[in-house]
Order: structure tokens, then C-alpha cells, then sequence
């Protein structure tokens, strides 16, 4: 029957890393860089900004969220997981599994579709005011009148939801494995 290993020093120090690693770039990305943005820059230099860093960020998430998987996994057999040890393994696949679904899938997809978006805005003079309030009339004037503007922002928040509920739910994946691992510190 197999038994649970001690991991080393280096294991530990590299789990603790990846796992504060995607903790800190989600606080981050999800609760700070792009509510600064929106308010500094103008909507396009803010979606393209954004588009940039999130593939990063959701590539980050995933390499972290993978190797923490394998570490915790060699060194938690199956046949000897508790309770909680199942929960933390099981948070680790299921961040893992939404970073890649954001990454190749949901990212991909909201950035062809705002960068669509974008050029039919340009065509109207919309797209460098600065904040969401800004030609609020003139966005809501293209939406009645133009069906695929309309159709493409649809599809924008659509994928985009998709992405943000993902995110939200690594997120509180990633906290839970972060507060059982702080429970588990001998010393500080």
C-alpha cells in the first residue's frame, strides 16, 4: 500500500511559490489592474491591454495550478487522502481545468470579438473616451441600429461571463488551498 512521502525542502518551497504565484496574480487581475485601467485609459488602449495580459495570466494560473496538482499528488496517494486532502486535490484539478478553458478557449474568443467590436466602434468615433460612463447614449444608439455590433457584444459578454464566473471560481480554489496550506505551517 502506498505511503505519503516527506516532501523536501525545494518541493515545498516550489509548491508554496506556485501556489502564492496564482494567488497574487489573481487578486490582482481580478480585483485591481483592471478596475485602475478603465479609469486611466481610453476603452480600446483599455481592452488592449487587457487582452494582452490575461492569456499570460490565465497560462500563469494553469502552469501553477498544474504543477501544484502533480506535487500534491505524489505526495498524496490516493488510497490515503482524508477529507480535506480530497477537497484541496480536487480545487487544484478544477483550477487547473478552468485556466485552460479560459486560456484556449474563453480568452481567445472574447479578444477576436471585442477587437471586432472595436472597428465598427472606431466607424462610429467611439472607443478613445476614457471610463464605462463615457458616450453611454452613443453605445446604447449602435446597439439599436446596428445588428451585428448587437450580435458581437452578445457574444462578448456572453464569453466574457464565462470567463469572469471561471476566474471567480479559481480564485476561491486557489484561496481554500492557500488556507489549508497556511493550517498546515508548523512555524513561521
Amino acid at each position: 500500500m502506498p505511503m505519503e512521502g516527506d516532501p523536501t525542502s525545494l518541493v515545498k518551497v516550489v509548491h508554496l511559490l506556485c501556489l502564492s504565484t496564482a494567488w497574487g496574480l489573481q487578486v490582482w487581475m481580478t480585483f485591481i489592474a483592471g478596475f485602475v485601467l478603465i479609469r486611466e485609459v481610453s476603452r480600446h488602449t483599455f481592452g488592449l491591454v487587457q487582452s494582452k495580459l490575461f492569456p499570460f495570466y490565465f497560462y500563469v494560473v494553469l502552469g501553477c495550478s498544474f504543477l501544484n496538482l502533480v506535487l500534491y499528488a505524489i505526495y498524496h496517494p490516493r488510497e490515503l487522502l482524508t477529507r480535506g486532502e480530497t477537497l484541496q486535490i480536487s480545487l487544484f484539478f478544477i483550477c487547473m481545468v478552468l485556466a485552460a478553458v479560459n486560456a484556449r478557449w474563453f480568452s481567445p474568443t472574447t479578444t477576436k470579438t471585442m477587437l471586432k467590436m472595436q472597428e465598427i466602434e472606431k466607424e462610429h468615433g467611439l472607443g478613445m473616451e476614457v471610463g464605462l460612463q463615457a458616450h453611454r447614449e452613443a453605445y446604447q444608439k449602435l446597439r439599436e441600429q446596428d445588428p451585428k455590433y448587437k450580435a458581437l457584444r452578445q457574444k462578448f459578454f456572453r464569453y466574457h461571463g464565462l470567463s469572469s464566473l471561471f476566474n471567480l471560481i479559481c480564485f476561491l480554489a486557489t484561496g481554500i488551498n492557500l488556507c489549508c496550506a497556511a493550517l498546515h505551517l508548523h512555524a513561521l
